[in-house]
């Protein structure tokens, strides 16, 4: 099977075939610095990290560009309101950006470019278009002609007469057209401004990602990427004004992820359901939240709720106590032919995981097939008839697996440490809380106070503890 890609622009899938044999250039749209990085955002980066790791995997050479958005009225906003420079406001962000992707498993991408870097290249793009007819200037403002662009639309499916009937124009506004849109805004006291032929201002928001796409990627490239809700206005203005000043075809492929809820509805700061990157590390673990996301497929709308990044979680621990028992095998167990069926499940492994990033990236199919693999090693193990060779090949199989998806490949051990300690800090419950309850029941059973040390035990499984008492009189704890 070769890779099949969903094209939003098509609306169906289609067979990826780059613009030049065994090179892939791909652009995603970054983020605009003024705040910590949230769950979306999340679903994004893993879904396009997933993105370019499968198509090194399948051995393209990749150039991904990733940008920053470093000017932009809400960046002017919030560094107005905490009384600092604007500059210091996008970088301290993006200092923040670069922790939360590390944290999350994000590879880094080939380049990320920032948008005031790249001015004069906007400069040039809206003089062409101004040139040709397509923009012009009113007052100190450069606007986009929209209806003088043959195809506006074809990427969201909206009709001139669908976003005519919804535009206005504001009263301080001079375009010509409500549905016009702005290449150019003129400087305004207090703001950042660049000079131009049109006089003193900063480029509008859609101009900056045609630059800076087209100036690492060439006029024309292979894959352009994001969330949905940048389908319209950005991407839609973005072919507009790229198109229109090159005259050739912006991207092949237009590449989408859903949306995220919380708890059914959509995230939002003002109904206080709003997850920052940086909130969530601290009580779940990063590999939970890209299984969370990865479980679904990246079209797929994202429900976050307490039950899915809890079998997220549940799911990751079943992995590694699998993996943990494997590899203490892989060490001391018998090297004997692999039993067939077994060597045969880890072999289909193989080819659902080929099959599934060549149907469109389907990393939910991928998570499923590693799950329903583990009940057979581990019943291996316990009927003694596992052997180190077929032991082995598994455990090569999810390092290859990891190797694209960014999970299943953590040092077993030192993962379910992880996993505790997160445990404890979403219900937040101590280390201390917890030894001290153990030794209650300890001291209670010595007494034979049996019914307060059932009482410990079963306010610990209240708390998804669950206690193992060993031979040795230790105790041990694990997740429920």
């Amino acid at each position: 099977m070769t890779l099949q890609i969903f094209n939003t622009l098509t609306r169906k899938k289609e067979v990826f075939t780059p613009a030049e044999p065994g090179k892939v250039r791909m652009y995603v749209c970054g983020v605009t610095v003024y705040d910590l990085c949230h769950l979306g955002h999340a679903r994004a980066l893993v879904t396009f990290d997933i993105i370019y790791r499968a198509l090194l995997h399948k051995g393209y050479d990749v150039i991904f560009v990733r940008n920053f958005t470093d000017i932009d009225d809400k960046i002017i906003n919030r560094a107005n309101e905490k009384g600092i420079p604007w500059q210091a406001l996008a970088q301290t962000y993006i200092d923040a950006f670069s922790i939360d992707t590390a944290a999350l498993g994000i590879k880094t991408p080939t380049i990320e470019p920032k948008a005031t870097d790249h001015v004069s290249e906007m400069l040039n793009i809206i003089k062409t278009l101004e040139d040709k007819g397509l923009a012009y200037k009113a007052g100190g403002d450069v606007y986009y002609s929209v209806r003088k662009f043959d195809g506006y639309g074809k990427l969201s499916g909206k009709t001139l007469d669908d976003l005519e009937a919804g535009a206005r124009v504001d009263v301080l506004e001079a375009k010509t057209d409500p549905l016009d849109f702005a290449l150019w805004k003129g400087s305004k006291p207090g703001e950042p401004s660049w000079e131009s032929v049109w006089g003193a201002g900063r480029p509008g928001w859609h101009i900056e990602c045609s630059a800076m796409s087209m100036k690492y990627l060439g006029e024309s490239f292979d894959i352009h990427g994001g969330g949905r809700d940048l389908i319209f206005p950005h991407h839609e203005n973005e072919i507009a004004q790229s198109e229109g000043c090159t005259g050739k075809v912006f991207s092949r492929y237009w590449v989408h992820n859903g949306f995220v809820n919380i708890n059914a509805e959509k995230m939002s700061k003002s109904l206080g359901n709003f997850l920052t990157i940086r909130d969530l590390l601290t009580v779940v673990p990063a590999e939970a939240i890209r299984l969370f996301i990865l479980s679904a497929h990246y079209r797929s709308p994202l429900d976050y709720t307490d039950q899915t990044v809890s079998s997220a979680i549940s799911g990751l621990e079943r992995y590694y106590n699998t993996k943990l028992r494997l590899e203490l095998f892989a060490m001391a167990g018998e090297d004997k032919p692999c039993d067939e069926a077994l060597a045969g499940a880890v072999s289909k492994l193989v080819d659902e995981f080929e099959a599934a990033l060549d149907d469109d990236f389907n990393t939910a199919k991928i998570v499923a097939a590693v799950f329903e693999i583990l009940p057979l090693f581990n019943k291996a193990l316990d009927d003694k008839t596992a052997s180190v060779a077929c032991v082995t090949k598994f455990l090569n199989t999810v390092r290859m697996i990891h190797d694209v998806l960014g999970i299943f490949g953590s040092e077993a051990d030192i993962f379910l440490q992880e996993l505790k300690a997160k445990h404890l800090a979403r219900i937040s419950f101590s280390a201390a809380e917890l030894n001290g309850l153990i030794q209650k029941r300890r001291e209670a059973k010595a007494g034979k106070d049996f019914k307060t040390a059932d009482g410990v035990r079963e306010e610990l499984k209240e708390k998804g503890i669950q206690l193992k008492d060993n031979p040795d009189g230790t105790t041990e704890w694990s997740l429920i």
